[in-house]
This record gives structure tokens, C-alpha cells and sequence, in this order.
């Protein structure tokens, strides 16, 4: 394990020993940095990526950021995107993680935000480390780069360079309307962040080197709403070569659970009744209200433009037709702790009955629900097993061609709480408790944050599981000294790696549970 000895020197000292030459020269312009807390790491905040996406740029792609004179000084976090309202597919509804996961109070929100952030222990442009770029949960409606949870020092203390970035959200981010539609050259209309992604890594491939990272050997990752992000760059035209690794924590293209995809007149349709509900009657109105006035707006998800997304990313990938690059996936224990809490017997039985159809009796006797106690627990059950399903689906579809390989992992460990953690149960119920949704994100930063009682444990899983992240950053494969082997995913072995108490190999679904999701999964695909 590392230890780190305290650092109490003054700025001029700071700079004397930091990581890069200063300024860096990117294609915008040149710009300063700040130390870390640690003198061998540098960190550039708020760099613009691309224009501001205001005025008529508004529910446009993003444009190419503008150059600037002099020396920017990157040592503040720029404004968050504009945020609030429901959830959207793919991440948490009520919003981005609380307490010391959430984003900084720091930050405004405001359109002018296509900010990202760097964080580099390189001495020299030439250095060449593997890149990490974060794609941050939220539900598609909140979130940044900025969250002091992933703050990148600590990976990059361990050899990479971190990038994390801002993207537009809400309705800003995934709005449709036959007016957008008509007037892009692509004929397509939404999926707004997943193009804001997109030019974040083109400006990787452009700039990164600066900062002393290898453009040939870049990740991008993700944790809910940032791993169904990476689930649909992966699959569209428009991101290849721009990562050469892709990693997702607990989200597919699809969400959370098996879910169809929506088409774009279904967008267009929902577009045209948001519209009407904000008191506009054309495009022109709607870009002229204040982005204050468009937040109750519904901005939707996901949606097959013909563009970003030219199809179904389902058929994408069972086409082979995404980006064969190598994976590694997946969900934890207590996904739906973050969620939902305890149900009836009755509840349960007739959502089953609505969603699974002829499928229902099948499921109920897999998780059956004859009380309520009972319907809670197979309710959990359903939620951790559905995007335990939906994870494995995309390692199985992604090494179908039989070129990259994926690594599967199921994350058990319950970090702890203030307070100590609640008596065992067969299932925790208690709200974000036990290993949630995001638990994991924690240990892979290495920060371990919070008024909780973290252990020499805690400690020690952080330092393995971040270290396989980067590793995987490096060359594709976690594997790595020290670490337990880690195979990679077989479909016929069924097996995933356990990312609890101890490390080790262990079962995945069984052959019932996987053939009552296939089931649905095939269903979804064929409406």
C-alpha cells in the first residue's frame, strides 16, 4: 500500500517540482496549471473543449471551442451544465449521488459548459501514460466532472493521465423536435452529450499528449448514465478511433434494465408535446427562452437518430458493425438500495405480470413472492440480477467476432456508514446501504471520503481494484503483479470476477435467470 507524506510547502515550491513543463501548448491556445496536493501531480481545470452551446448553438453539435491569447490559467473547475428535473435512462432517478460523491457547490450552472479537467503526474509530453476519461453518472439530468469524489490525483499518482469531463444534460442534452430534425445536415436531432462526449475525446486525441498521455492508449469509463453513454459511443460510427478500451460500471446503451431503445419520430412526437408545455410553438421560441425556463422541460434519453446512433445499438452490436475494442463490465450487489425500497407481495406480482407478460409465472418462480417480506427481497433480487444480466449481455455481444476480449465483474463489498453498518439480512433494503449502485466508484478513485469508518480493508480494495483499472487502461487486460488472475469473459464458463471481501473468481447468473432475461431482452428487441 502507499503512503503519502504530508506536503506543506508553498506555491512557488509547488511548481518547482511539479509534474509538466508550464504551460502546456493545446491546439486553443496555452495554458497554466495548479498543483495537487501531492507536488508530483498537475491539474488543469476548465478547459473548454468546445464552444459554448448558447444561442443558436443551442441542441446543436458542438463546435470547435475558440483560441485564446495569452496564457488561460486552468485552476478553477468550469460551470456545470444545466441541471434538474426527473431521471433519464441510464442512472439514478432523483439525480446525481449525495454527500461526498456529489459535485462541489463551487461550480454554477449555466449552458457555457463544455468543461473538462486534466490531472497528470507525467515530467514530460513525452512520457506517453495511458489516459482515462471519465464519463460521470446523474441520470442523464445532473452530474460534472467536478464531484470531489473523482478527483483524479490518486490515479494518477499510479501512472495514467485522468481526464473527466462536463456534458449537457436534460433537455439540453437529449431534446428531439421535427424542427431540429429538418435542419441538421444529418437529418437527426438529440443525443446532444453523447456528441459532447464525443468532441471531448477528439480533443484527447489532439491534445492529450501535452499533458503527457498517449493518445494510441486512451479509456474512456464510466459509472451509470456514463457506462450507458459508453455503451452507445461504443456502438456508433462516429467515436472510431477515438478510445482504444472501454470500461462500464453498472449501465448499458440501454439503461439499467432491458429496455427498448426509443426511435426518433417517438422522440420528435415527445419533443413537439414539451415544447407545448414550455409555451413555445416553434424551434425559434424555444431558443429564445432563458435555459432557467427549459428545466421542467422533459429532455428524454437515448434515441436512434440515424445518425449517432444509425440503428438499434442492439443490432449494432449483433451485427459486429460497433467498436471492437476491449471491455471490461460490471454491477454490484445492491444496485437497487440507490432506488427503490420495500414493496407488497401485490406490487410486485402485477409489475411483473404488466412487464413480463407470458414470461411472468417463469420469473415468479425464480423470484417468487407469495409475502411481502418475501416480494421485497426478490424485488432486490430483480434489480441486481437484470443489470447483472444487462452487463453480461454487452461482454457477450461485444466478443461475439471473437477479436476483443471483455472482463466481467460483480463488486459485493459494503463499504460502511457512519454509524456502523446495520446487522446482516438476506438482502439490504435500507437506502443506499450495502454495495449500491456507485458504491464501487469510491474505491476505483481511491477516494475514500465522508465521515465513515474506513478500514485497513477498505484501503487495501481500493488499491487492487484501481490498480486493475489501470491496468486494463494500459494495455487492455487487468491482470497484473500482485493481483488475483482475472479471466477473461466466457459465455460458456459463465464466470465473473468477485470484487468483495476477498478477490476471486466466482459464478455468475444461473442458466434459469439468464434464460427468463434473454427471453425479455429478445422480446424488447423484436418491438
Amino acid at each position: 500500500m502507499r503512503t503519502y507524506l504530508p506536503i506543506v510547502i508553498s506555491l512557488t515550491a509547488a511548481t518547482a517540482f511539479a509534474a509538466i513543463d508550464q504551460p502546456v501548448k493545446l491546439d486553443t491556445g496555452l495554458l497554466s496549471g495548479a498543483p495537487g496536493k501531492n507536488a508530483e501531480v498537475r491539474v488543469f481545470k476548465g478547459i473548454p473543449y468546445a464552444a459554448p452551446p448558447v444561442g443558436d448553438l443551442r441542441w446543436k453539435p458542438p463546435q470547435p471551442a475558440t483560441k485564446w491569447e495569452g496564457v488561460r490559467a486552468g485552476t478553477e473547475f468550469g460551470n456545470s451544465c444545466m441541471q434538474g428535473g426527473g431521471a433519464g435512462r441510464g442512472g439514478a432517478k432523483g439525480g446525481a449521488p449525495k454527500g461526498p460523491e456529489a459535485a462541489p457547490r463551487g461550480p454554477a450552472n449555466s449552458e457555457d459548459c463544455l468543461f473538462l479537467n486534466v490531472w497528470t503526474a507525467a515530467k514530460s509530453p513525452s512520457d506517453k501514460r495511458p489516459v482515462m476519461v471519465w464519463l460521470h453518472p446523474g441520470g442523464y439530468t445532473s452530474g460534472s466532472g467536478a464531484a470531489p469524489g473523482t478527483d483524479g490525483e490518486n490515479l494518477a499518482m499510479k501512472g495514467v493521465v485522468l481526464v473527466t469531463i462536463n456534458y449537457r444534460l436534460g433537455i439540453f442534452g437529449f431534446f428531439s423536435h421535427p424542427e431540429l430534425t429538418q435542419e441538421s445536415p444529418h437529418h437527426a436531432s438529440g443525443n446532444y452529450a453523447f456528441l459532447d462526449q464525443t468532441a471531448a475525446l477528439a480533443w484527447v486525441q489532439k491534445n492529450i499528449a501535452a499533458f503527457g498521455g498517449d493518445p494510441k492508449r486512451v479509456l474512456v469509463f464510466g459509472d451509470s448514465a456514463g457506462s450507458s453513454s459508453i455503451g452507445n459511443l461504443v456502438a456508433s460510427p462516429l467515436t472510431k478511433g477515438l478510445f482504444q478500451r472501454a470500461l462500464g460500471e453498472s449501465g448499458a446503451w440501454m439503461g439499467l434494465s432491458v429496455a427498448a431503445m426509443t426511435k426518433l419520430d417517438v422522440a420528435e412526437q415527445a419533443g413537439v408535446r414539451t415544447a407545448k408545455q414550455l409555451g413555445a410553438n416553434n424551434l425559434a421560441e424555444l431558443r429564445a427562452k432563458p435555459a432557467a425556463e427549459l428545466l421542467g422541460g422533459r429532455g428524454g434519453g437515448p434515441v436512434i437518430d440515424g445518425w449517432f446512433l444509425p440503428d438499434d445499438p442492439a443490432n449494432i452490436y449483433a451485427q459486429g458493425k460497433q467498436n471492437d475494442v476491449p471491455l471490461l463490465l460490471g454491477s454490484n450487489k445492491d444496485e437497487g438500495t440507490f432506488f427503490q425500497g420495500p414493496t407488497t407481495a401485490e406490487m410486485f406480482t402485477q409489475t411483473v405480470k404488466t412487464r413480463f407478460g407470458d414470461l411472468a409465472d417463469g420469473f415468479l418462480k425464480l423470484y417468487p413472492a407469495t409475502s411481502d417480506d418475501e416480494a421485497t427481497i426478490s424485488s432486490f433480487a430483480t434489480f441486481r440480477d437484470q443489470l447483472g444480466f444487462v452487463m453480461r449481455n454487452w461482454a457477450a455481444s461485444q466478443t461475439k467476432s471473437g477479436k476483443s476480449k471483455a472482463y466481467l465483474y460483480f463488486f459485493t463489498h459494503e463499504p460502511p456508514i457512519a454509524g456502523g453498518n446495520p446487522p446482516p439480512s438476506p438482502v439490504v433494503t435500507t437506502r443506499q446501504q450495502g454495495a449500491t449502485h456507485g458504491a464501487e466508484a469510491a474505491y476505483v478513485f481511491e477516494n475514500l471520503l465522508g465521515n465513515r469508518p474506513w478500514s485497513d480493508q477498505d484501503r487495501q480494495l481500493s488499491d487492487m481494484i484501481s490498480s486493475y483499472w489501470v491496468n486494463f487502461a494500459t494495455d487492455g487486460n487487468p491482470n497484473g503483479k500482485g493481483l488475483p488472475i482475472w479471466p477473461a469473459f466466457d459465455s460458456k464458463s459463465n464466470l465473473r470476477m468477485v470484487l468483495g471481501d476477498k478477490i476471486d473468481v466466482g459464478p455468475g447468473l444461473t442458466t434459469d435467470q439468464l434464460a427468463v432475461y434473454q427471453a425479455l431482452y429478445d422480446r424488447v428487441r423484436q418491438r
